[in-house]
C-alpha cells in the first residue's frame, strides 16, 4: 500500500517523496497499528493521517483543539481536491447540516472536530452508524498534565477510543518530552511501542537571544530586515500587546493586535487579515497561533521571556513552515522572571511545581554560551553530537580567545553578595559602574565597597561577563524573586581555588545583529518573477476567500522563480504542485512565467534546486565539517584528523556524517576496521539501520538492547550512510 501512498503524495499534494519518517509512519498506520508521532512543526505531520485517509474506505476523524486549525486544514485539503468536513460552532446551521449529510452518505473522507464536540451524545450516535477507520488526535500533548497546554477534555478521548475499537489511532504532536510521550501512550491505551520521533531540529530557523535593553528599538531594528515578510511578535500581557501594536503602527508598520481581551469578532478579523497577507505583523499573547498553518511566516520575536521551552519551541515553529530560512529573536531581561512568577503563583501547588521546573529549563536555554540547539534538543530527549549548527547566534559568534577573567568574576560576585543576593544583573552592573540610578541610591548601594569598582569595563562587557558567570555555575537565579544568588562554586573563586576563563568583547565593539545574516538567501531565484507570482497568488486567494499559502507556498513560488517551468510536465516537477492544482492554475502561472522569460530572454532550467556556496558559512568561510570531510578524502586517517583539529573521534565522525548529509561522498572501507564489534554484531547493527533508518540513533540503540555503545553506532551509521 505504500506505493499507493506515494502516488497520492505526488498527485494530490504535489511532493516527489516522503520526508523524515513519514513513509514508516504511514505504513504503520495502514497496518492498523496505533501510532504516536513526534514531529517538528512544519515537518509534515498532517500527511501522516491525510494520506491513509485517502486509502482507507471509511472515515478518518481528526480531533483538533481550535476552530482556526480545522478551517485551515479543510481549506488546504479542498484546494487539493479532498472532500473534507468540519463540525464546530463557527458553521451556520445550513453548513452544519450539509456536513452531517456528507457523513451520513459516506462522501466525506476526513472529519475535523474538537474533543468536546466528538464526545457529545448526538455526534457519537451519528458516527456509530458510520465506518470509522482512523482516529487522529492532533496536538496530543494536551492530554498530559506534564505538557505545557494540558486540557482535561483531551483525557476523555479514551471513551472515543473504546467506541471506535476497530479504528487505528494516531496521536501527533510537535512538543513532547519523554515523560509527556509516556503519558500520552498510557492515557490512550497504546499497547505497542509504535512511537516515531522524527527529531526536533528545525534546521531552517535561525535562533538568537538578545539582552533586552531598549526592546522597542531592538524590535524596529529587527523588523527593518523583513520589509516584505510576515511575522509574529509574542508578548506576555495584553497591555504590552496593545502598547506595542499601537507604537509600531505609529511607526508605519502594518500591524494588528491579538489577545483574549479583544472581542471575538475583532480577534477573528485581525487573524484573518494576517492569514490573508492583508496585514504583515501580528502582536499577540500566547492565545495566538496554535491553529495557524500559515506557511510563509518569516520571523518570530519574543518580546518577553516564554514560560517554558515547549511553548517557545511551538511558537518559533510557526516560522518557516515551508522550509524557507526564517529568523527567531528572543529578548530577555531579569524583570521578565517577576512577571512569569506572578503567573506561576496563580496555579495550583502541583501545577506550580511543574511550571517552576519548566521555567528553570527555559533560563538554562537563554543563558547557554554553546550552540542553542543543544539544550533545546536535549530538553525533548534528543541527544546530539553536533557542537555547532551554524544557525544560532552562539555558533556565529566570533571565537574570541579565552582569557583569565577571575578578577572580574570576584568583583561581580562580591557585588552580588554585598547587595544581599536579591537583585538581577542589571542592578549589579549599575553598582559596579558607579551609576547614580534612582534604584541604586534608594537602596544606598552607592555606599558599598563595590560601588564604582568595575569602570574598566563597559556596560555591554559586564552584561556579557554576567551571562558567562551564570553559564559557568557561579551564580544562579532565585526562582522566587528573580535575583542572582551565589553558588558554592563562587566561594572557590573567592578563595583563589578556582580560576575563571572566558571571552571578553572589545569595549568599542557593538553587537552586530546576527539575524541580519539570515537575509542572505540560499538560492539564486529571480526575485522580480517571485514578486509577480506572489501578487497573482494574492489576487486568486482574495477571489476564492482563502489564504494565499493555500494556493501555493512561498517555497513553491521560489522554485517556479528558479526553474522557470514553461510546460505542464515541468510545472508538475515543482514541489507543492499536484495534479488538481496544476489543472486549476497552470494557465495562469505558466502564462506569467512564459511571458516573463520571453521578455527577459530566460530559458527553462532543468535539474534540482541546489544551494549556492554549499558548505560555507554566511560569511563565506568553509564550515568545519567540510574541512574535515575534505581532509579525510585527501587520505588523512581519523587519528590524524583527531590530532590536527584537537577533537574526539566522535566529533570527527559527526563532521563526516554531516558531510555526507550535504551530498558529498567519502571512502567508507577503512571505517569498519575501527569497529571493535564482531562481524555478526556489525551486520545486526547495519540491518537495524536498514529497517529503522539512520536519522536517529536511539531506536537502533534500543533495538540492540543497549548492548552496542553510541560510539560504535556513530561509526557504523557513517559506514552505512556512505555505502548507500
Amino acid at each position: 500500500m505504500i506505493n499507493q501512498a506515494r502516488k497520492i503524495l505526488k498527485s494530490v499534494f504535489g511532493y516527489d517523496d516522503f520526508i523524515s519518517l513519514q513513509a514508516q509512519i504511514i505504513e504503520n498506520i495502514l497496518a492498523q497499528r496505533d501510532t504516536l508521532v513526534i514531529m517538528p512543526t512544519g515537518g509534515g505531520k498532517s500527511l501522516c493521517y491525510q494520506i491513509p485517509a485517502l486509502i482507507f474506505p471509511g472515515l478518518t476523524i481528526v480531533v483538533s483543539p481550535l476552530i482556526a486549525l480545522m478551517k485551515d486544514q479543510q481549506e488546504q485539503l479542498i484546494q487539493a481536491g479532498v472532500n473534507t468536513v468540519v463540525l464546530n460552532s463557527a458553521l451556520s446551521s445550513s453548513e452544519y447540516n450539509a456536513n452531517i449529510q456528507k457523513i451520513k452518505n459516506n462522501s466525506a473522507r476526513l472529519l475535523y472536530l474538537a474533543p468536546e464536540t466528538l464526545l457529545k451524545p448526538n455526534i457519537m450516535a451519528l458516527l456509530a452508524s458510520a465506518r470509522i477507520d482512523c482516529l487522529a488526535i492532533d496536538e496530543a500533548h494536551c492530554i498530559s498534565a506534564w505538557g505545557h497546554d494540558f486540557r482535561p477534555e483531551y483525557r476523555q478521548l479514551v471513551k472515543a477510543r473504546a467506541s471506535f475499537s476497530k479504528a487505528v489511532c494516531i496521536a501527533l504532536t510537535a512538543t513532547a518530552t519523554p515523560r509527556v510521550r509516556e503519558d500520552i501512550k498510557t492515557s490512550l491505551g497504546f499497547k505497542g511501542a509504535n512511537e516515531f520521533v522524527a527529531g526536533f531540529d528545525r534546521k531552517n530557523l535561525f535562533i538568537e537571544v538578545e539582552p533586552k535593553e531598549n526592546p522597542f528599538e531592538q524590535t524596529t531594528r529587527f523588523l527593518a530586515n523583513f520589509s516584505d515578510d510576515a511575522g509574529i511578535i509574542y508578548c506576555l500581557t495584553r497591555r504590552q500587546v496593545d502598547d506595542l501594536a499601537l507604537a509600531l503602527k505609529e511607526e508605519g508598520f502594518s500591524v494588528c493586535p491579538y489577545h483574549a481581551g479583544l472581542s471575538e469578532s475583532e480577534r477573528s478579523r485581525n487573524q484573518d487579515m494576517f492569514i490573508k497577507d492583508d496585514v504583515r505583523i501580528i502582536v499577540a499573547t500566547v492565545a495566538f497561533g496554535m491553529g495557524i498553518d500559515k506557511s510563509n511566516v518569516r520571523f518570530i520575536i519574543h518580546y518577553d521571556l516564554p514560560m517554558n521551552i515547549e511553548r517557545y519551541y511551538q511558537e518559533i515553529g510557526r516560522a518557516g513552515r515551508d522550509g524557507v530560512k526564517s529568523a527567531c529573536l528572543l529578548l530577555f531581561s531579569y524583570s521578565d522572571i517577576h512577571t512569569l512568577k506572578y503567573f506561576i503563583n496563580q496555579k495550583k501547588p502541583e501545577e506550580k511545581k511543574i511550571a517552576e521546573i519548566h521555567l528553570k529549563a527555559m533560563l538554562n536555554f537563554v543563558h547557554t554560551d554553546k550552540c542553542r540547539r543543544i539544550p533545546l534538543l536535549n530538553y525533548f530527549g534528543e541527544k546530539t553530537t553536533r557542537t555547532e549548527c551554524g544557525m544560532c547566534d552562539n555558533c556565529l559568534a566570533e571565537a574570541e580567545n579565552q582569557q583569565d577573567i577571575s578578577l572580574a568574576a570576584k568583583k561581580f560576585l562580591s557585588c552580588v553578595k554585598r547587595t544581599g543576593e536579591r537583585f538581577g544583573a542589571v542592578h549589579i552592573i549599575d553598582v559596579l559602574l558607579g551609576s547614580k540610578a534612582k534604584k541604586v541610591l534608594n537602596f544606598r548601594h552607592n555606599r558599598l565597597s563595590t560601588y564604582g569598582i568595575g569602570t574598566e569595563y563597559s556596560k555591554k562587557q559586564w552584561q556579557q561577563l554576567s551571562r558567562q558567570f551564570l553559564n559557568k555555575g557561579l551564580t544562579e537565579h532565585d526562582m522566587e524573586f528573580g535575583g542572582l544568588k551565589l553558588t558554592p562554586k563562587a566561594w572557590e573563586v573567592f578563595k583563589d581555588k578556582e580560576k575563571v576563563f572566558g571571552r571578553l568583547i572589545k569595549a568599542s565593539e557593538a553587537k552586530e545583529p546576527t539575524y541580519k545574516l539570515r537575509k542572505k538567501t540560499t538560492y539564486d531565484f529571480d526575485r522580480h518573477l517571485f514578486e509577480i507570482l506572489r501578487q497573482k497568488r494574492k489576487e486568486i486567494a482574495d477571489n476564492d476567500s482563502v489564504p494565499p499559502y493555500v494556493i501555493f507556498s512561498d517555497k513553491t513560488l521560489i522554485e517556479m522563480a528558479y526553474f522557470f517551468p514553461q510546460t505542464r510536465d515541468t510545472l508538475l516537477n515543482i514541489n507543492g504542485v499536484g495534479i488538481v492544482k496544476a489543472e486549476k492554475y497552470e494557465k495562469i502561472f505558466l502564462g506569467l512565467i512564459i511571458e516573463y522569460c520571453k521578455k527577459n530572454q530566460i530559458k527553462e532550467r532543468a535539474g534540482h534546486l541546489k544551494p549556492k556556496a554549499a558548505g560555507r558559512t554566511e560569511s563565506g568561510a568553509k564550515k568545519r565539517h567540510i574541512i574535515v570531510g575534505e581532509a579525510y578524502n585527501a587520505g588523512k586517517s581519523i587519528d590524524l584528523i583527531k590530532k590536527n583539529f584537537n577533537i574526539k573521534q566522535s566529533t570527527v565522525l559527526s563532521h563526516l556524517y554531516k558531510y555526507l548529509q550535504d551530498g558529498y561522498s567519502i571512502n567508507t572501507k577503512p571505517l569498519l576496521s575501527l569497529s571493535k564489534l564482531p562481524d555478526d554484531e556489525q551486520a545486526r547493527v547495519l540491518d537495524s539501520f536498514q529497517s529503522l533508518g539512520p536519522e536517529l540513533l536511539r531506536p537502533v540503540y534500543d533495538a540492540m538492547d543497549g548492548a552496542v555503545s553510541y560510539d560504535e553506532l556513530h561509526l557504523l551509521r557513517l559506514y552505512y550512510t556512505g555505502m548507500k
